[in-house]
Parts: C-alpha cells; structure tokens; sequence
C-alpha cells in the first residue's frame, strides 16, 4: 500500500502536465510529445490528467488520481518494483506506465522524462555533470524496462 501511495501521488504533479509557455519550439515539441501519452492514460485507465503551463500547480481531479492509483493498485508487488524504479527514474508515473505497458520502451521514457533538459543542451552545450546524471537515468529506465520484459516471459 505504501508504495502505491507513493507512485500514485506523482499523477498529482504529473511531469508530462507542466508544460513551458516559451520557447515556442520547447512548447511545441512538450505537447507533440506528451499529450499522446497523456490521452492514452485517459482512454486506457479513465485517468485524465490535465495540462498547465508553467511551474504553478494545477489540482487534478480527485476521480483521475482514484483511476490512475487503480491502475498502480492492479499491479503485482513484481511489477511494482520495476515500476517503482521507472517512476523515480523518470520523474513521471505516466512514463512508467507506459513502459510497464509496453506502450513506450526505456530509450523513449528517457528521451521523453529529460525532453526540457535535453532541449536546453541543443541550445547551450552540454554540461559533463548533468551528462552522467542523465545517464543513470538511463540506466536505471533500462534496468526497470528489462525486469518487466523477464516478468512478461515468466
């Protein structure tokens, strides 16, 4: 129950929901990106979780957060596991969904949790520390996508 709670509590500040108001081409590329996996989680767990820009939280709907902790709830604690580590990994309880579902596979999870961070490299260079962090992001996305492969041949 307690890891449930925890996972369940990121829908309540969902990444893919904080959006940018400027750069345009940041904020385009944020809602090409995100808001197709931000549908799926509303047609495929009736959890729709809605979008703000900026950092000013934006309260979900208590009946999305009840759906999408349903959804964590009807996991195994084998697949809460993996799931716990993509949720921490990527800052996003959608993005581990996705995985956990085959929705969107580790190199995509990655790619999309750092999109703002891997935006702001495109423009100023990239920063050897922020480098290594994201590669253990990588790293821990990958270990979390090969566990839910193993559960899936079991």
């Amino acid at each position: 129950e307690e890891v449930i709670g925890e996972l369940a509590a990121y829908g309540a500040t969902e990444l893919l929901c904080y959006r940018a108001e400027r750069p345009a081409e940041l904020a385009n590329r944020q809602a090409e990106a995100w808001q197709p996996l931000l549908d799926w989680l509303a047609l495929r767990f009736d959890a729709p979780l809605a979008v703000t820009s900026g950092v000013v939280p934006k309260p979900q709907s208590p009946a999305a957060l009840s759906a999408l902790r349903a959804a964590i709830a009807e996991r195994s604690s084998w697949e809460l596991a993996p799931l716990a580590l993509a949720t921490q990994a990527s800052g996003s309880i959608v993005l581990a969904l996705a995985l956990a579902e085959g929705r969107a596979d580790a190199s995509a999870v990655w790619a999309l949790s750092l999109l703002d961070e891997l935006y702001q490299a495109e423009l100023w260079g990239e920063d050897p520390e922020a480098a290594a962090r994201r590669e253990a992001i990588r790293r821990d996305i990958g270990a979390a996508e090969t566990f839910l492969k193993l559960l899936r041949r079991g």
